[in-house]
């Protein structure tokens, strides 16, 4: 009998004591119990949301507000995700933005939904030092959106890209409605809003919030500016020879800033022009910008971070390898009406002429502006339990 009462007594101790223990656990946790449970149904998050902020190198000068709220980020990180957010549930923006492609996608033209496809290539959403320093109206002469440069926020651009039809073909009304009924979004939205339900302008803002958190600068170019500004307080490229970079790395940089750099950056950070005519075609079916004011076929000039993982190139993916582009600069440019006058000698199509060490120099250089972190780190990866 009274080993019988020890062991209940052990028993009812173990029982109170591991209630205990888990209402302590959950009380020191982030989510409740009930939101945590409903989490962990359907997403992979850590207890405690990833550090979001950003942490530049010294050289590079910030003018705008880069910390990012961690809570928003979190919930706009699985809206990116969230296949629920197409009209059939078939395609997320990650389809055509994926991470180990530097936010980009591999075929010229990404599946929509309702079996449909995109009508331009992906442009890749880390090429950039940072979305917010680089897109839009939040930092002075920001660059637009899309390869029309028709969109001035990345509101609007999510906007539009959830409401094409070849695209998510959703109505932000559709949208709104989805994401409030779905139970794995109340606890993101009570974290990041205080509150149960998000508005419209939320679930824009909330992806905003993400993707101005993706960046680019974690490179040996970067690391290479970097330590010579530490030293020298100089960012001028031209002027540096790269300590840290091989002799075909330093020759590809130089034969960058000769031939590439008025167009598309000195710094790859930002384009020395934000439209032009590259000399693709002789005529345009797609004239992008010219299709909205009547003038000559133009798209965005955009920066080359990452650029060896972002291919296939162009407007229309139509040139499959970085082999291709330089082909393309070397010898393809067609004397068409409008081509930027970077590309033109005497009124003529200007042939660069590369030879083979030229282009591997060039794709050695290229190679140094690409971010190894961005396209691996797990904050930036698919949230969702497969």
């Amino acid at each position: 009998m009274k080993n019988f009462q020890f062991i209940l007594f052990l028993l009812l101790f173990t029982v109170a004591f591991t209630a205990c223990n888990k209402d302590l656990e959950f009380k020191n946790r982030y989510y409740d119990e009930a939101d945590y449970e409903i989490l962990n149904r359907h997403l992979k998050l850590p207890e405690l949301p990833y550090n979001y902020n950003i942490d530049y190198p010294d050289y590079i000068n910030s003018f705008v507000n880069t910390n990012i709220d961690y809570n928003k980020a979190t919930l706009g990180r699985v809206l990116f995700y969230d296949k629920s957010l197409s009209s059939d549930k078939s395609v997320s923006c990650a389809t055509c933005h994926k991470q180990e492609l530097a936010f980009s996608d591999n075929v010229a033209f990404s599946p929509g939904a309702e079996g449909k496809v995109t009508t331009r290539n992906s442009i890749a959403l880390g090429s950039v030092i940072n979305f917010r320093l680089y897109y839009g109206n939040e930092v002075f002469n920001g660059i637009p959106f899309f390869w029309d440069n028709s969109a001035n926020t990345i509101q609007e651009q999510s906007r539009r890209t959830l409401a094409n039809p070849n695209e998510m073909n959703m109505h932000m009304s559709q949208v709104h409605s989805r994401v409030n009924s779905i139970e794995y979004y109340k606890p993101l939205i009570k974290k990041a809003y205080g509150k149960e339900s998000l508005s419209q302008d939320q679930i824009l803002d909330a992806i905003a919030e993400f993707t101005n958190s993706i960046t680019n600068y974690n490179t040996k170019f970067d690391r290479s500016v970097d330590e010579h500004f530490k030293v020298a307080r100089n960012t001028n490229v031209r002027e540096i020879t790269m300590a840290n970079f091989t002799a075909e790395e330093n020759t590809g940089k130089n034969l960058y800033l000769d031939n590439c750099a008025s167009c598309h950056g000195t710094m790859a950070g930002r384009p020395g022009r934000t439209e032009g005519n590259n000399g693709l075609y002789t005529t345009y079916s797609d004239r992008g910008m010219g299709a909205n004011d009547g003038g000559a076929p133009r798209f965005k000039v955009p920066t080359l971070r990452n650029v060896l993982l972002t291919g296939p190139y162009m407007h229309d993916g139509s040139l499959k390898t970085i082999d291709d582009v330089l082909e393309h600069y070397s010898t393809r440019v067609k004397n068409t009406a409008g081509l930027s006058p970077e590309l033109m000698v005497s009124n003529q199509a200007k042939k660069m002429n590369f030879s083979e060490s030229d282009k591997a120099a060039l794709k050695a250089f290229f190679a140094t502006m690409t971010d190894d972190v961005v396209t691996a780190d797990p904050k930036f990866g698919d949230p969702f339990i497969k």
